[in-house]
């Protein structure tokens, strides 16, 4: 089998040419044309610039011309940097500096959004604008080029020649860090393929699957969804924009038979208005991202009658790690399961030993999921991977996931906490710190510490403290107007408190759990 990701349309086009591979905007697309629009794409980035190894960061919502920029970039013998749209220009400049992107693929709207905070660049050369006018206009350092003008920069659709292996990397993923800013996970083209395969394995996914991908395509459980999509042959429908109806209406019009989400998506689709010609192909739910409350699965049950629910969970570091087998879900609540396929889980304690059943430790993921590292940050991944000795001696590299959990006799996990303080809100891991910093650059507080707080809708809500700028009448409408326009809406904090003084712990840090009680006793 391939050894490189955008292999994946190349054979599938060979062996099911005329097969539905992608549908978007009620566009269908088939493996043959999408497997030559991505050739297409790969000489055309060649063309405009794009070198071996170099990032090709692509920012655009859940569209054709994203899914063939990211293969193209693995045709191209480059490394793809999918980027959140969601996130803003100051954002978006740390990941393009940080990743040293050299192309950027983006929308016009984008652009213009963009173009202030990144002009100044020093690796980005050029710009490919998906709805822009004719090409060569400059816009600070980087010349721009409009999508069709790749499509003109070679006569055919030939697969261009490169020399990429399976253990190379493929694509940097941004995650928030605990510790600042978010930082890129690097991912080989041997990681994204295993797990498609695990994922077609134990979510028994065939050519005659459609699934409904909501997710956007910078988030790892999104990206995935294709991966595995065209590896068993299956279709998958996109939707640029989350609106429960719009949802209902691709299910019922494609026969959607797997869907999976987070568990603020899901707690807006069920209240959506579900018909059995929508529900009656659905064979599967999952849930990733974060705990799924027990009343949104009840719901979801009762909506998708004969659909099967996969609970699972992971980190970017190591694709999804478990899952529960919808057999076990009634049995075992709150558990998140057992591995996935190809995947090695271990609770381990501080001393690097493995906790016996019953007792809490951190989970620890080896095998062939498990991410190269963190881009352009060896501290960072000193740290979180490290040699790790397997029960048959055998020396390999594993990710220490900083997640607490427990094992029961029949070696089924149960979360206990976050190790660190990420905060699990709508399927993203948001950094405490990157918040404060932008509450901080307000000007309107002396001190600011952001956590996270239960919710009775999803896994966590994004809480704030704040002590107000000496001289200063704080007016937390007037904080959250600001913070509103400088961060994405998931980081958004939902409740803020200013309070005289932020209490601290014994070591002298801020002491997030107490304020994590305040907060939930007002």
């Amino acid at each position: 089998m391939t050894g490189r990701i955008h292999l994946l349309l190349y054979q599938a086009a060979r062996q099911r040419p005329d097969s539905p591979a992608l549908i978007v905007r009620d566009r269908v697309t088939s493996y043959r044309q999408l497997a030559e629009a991505t050739a297409t794409v790969a000489h055309g980035l060649r063309a405009v610039g794009a070198d071996d190894g170099d990032r090709v960061a692509v920012i655009a919502a859940n569209r054709l011309e994203t899914v063939v920029s990211l293969f193209a970039a693995s045709a191209a013998n480059c490394l793809a940097v999918p980027i959140n749209p969601l996130l803003r220009p100051a954002q978006v400049a740390h990941v393009l500096a940080d990743s040293g992107a050299r192309v950027l693929v983006t929308t016009r709207t984008l652009w213009n959004e963009l173009v202030a905070s990144v002009e100044s660049l020093d690796g980005l050369d050029t710009v490919v604008v998906l709805d822009g006018d004719r090409a060569s206009e400059a816009a600070g350092r980087a010349t721009t080029w409009d999508w069709e003008s790749l499509f003109e920069t070679v006569p055919s659709a030939t697969e261009p020649e490169v020399c990429r292996s399976a253990e190379d990397a493929a694509m940097i993923i941004y995650t928030s860090g605990s510790t600042g800013r978010a930082k890129g996970v690097v991912l080989s083209h041997r990681n994204l393929l295993a797990g498609a395969t695990s994922m077609n394995a134990y979510l028994g996914h065939t050519a005659d699957d459609v699934f409904l991908v909501l997710l956007a395509l910078s988030f790892d459980a999104g990206f995935s969804q294709l991966t595995a999509t065209f590896r068993c042959g299956a279709t998958a429908v996109l939707s640029e924009y989350l609106f429960p109806a719009e949802a209902v209406r691709l299910c019922a019009r494609y026969g959607v038979s797997g869907i999976i989400g987070v568990p603020a998506l899901w707690a807006g689709l069920v209240d959506a208005v579900w018909d059995d010609t929508a529900v009656r192909r659905v064979r599967y739910f999952g849930n990733t991202g974060g705990h799924l409350p027990t009343r949104t699965l009840q719901r979801l049950r009762a909506i998708f009658p004969r659909a099967l629910p996969y609970l699972m969970y992971g980190l970017t570091e190591a694709f999804r790690s478990t899952y529960l087998d919808p057999t076990q879900v009634d049995r075992r609540p709150g558990s998140i399961g057992k591995a996935i396929p190809l995947a090695e889980v271990y609770v381990m304690r501080p001393d690097g030993t493995e906790c016996e059943a019953g007792e809490v430790g951190e989970l620890v993921h080896a095998g062939p999921l498990v991410a190269l590292g963190y881009w352009n940050n060896p501290a960072g991944t000193d740290l979180r991977f490290r040699p790790f000795r397997r029960v048959n001696g055998q020396e390999t590299i594993a990710v220490w996931s900083g997640d607490l959990v427990v094992r029961d006799d029949d070696g089924y996990l149960t979360f206990i906490a976050r190790g660190d303080e990420m905060i699990k809100t709508r399927g993203y891991r948001v950094s405490p710190s990157e918040v404060e910093e932008v509450v901080i650059a307000t000007d309107m507080v002396k001190d600011a510490v952001a956590f996270g707080y239960e919710s009775t809708d999803a896994d966590q809500l994004v809480g704030l403290a704040v002590i107000s700028r000496p001289g200063y009448s704080l007016d937390p409408s007037v904080l959250l107007a600001q913070l509103r326009r400088r961060l994405p809406s998931y980081m958004v904090p939902t409740r803020i408190m200013v309070l005289a003084n932020l209490p601290v712990s014994a070591n002298g840090k801020y002491d997030r759990a107490a304020l994590r009680e305040t907060m939930d006793a007002g």
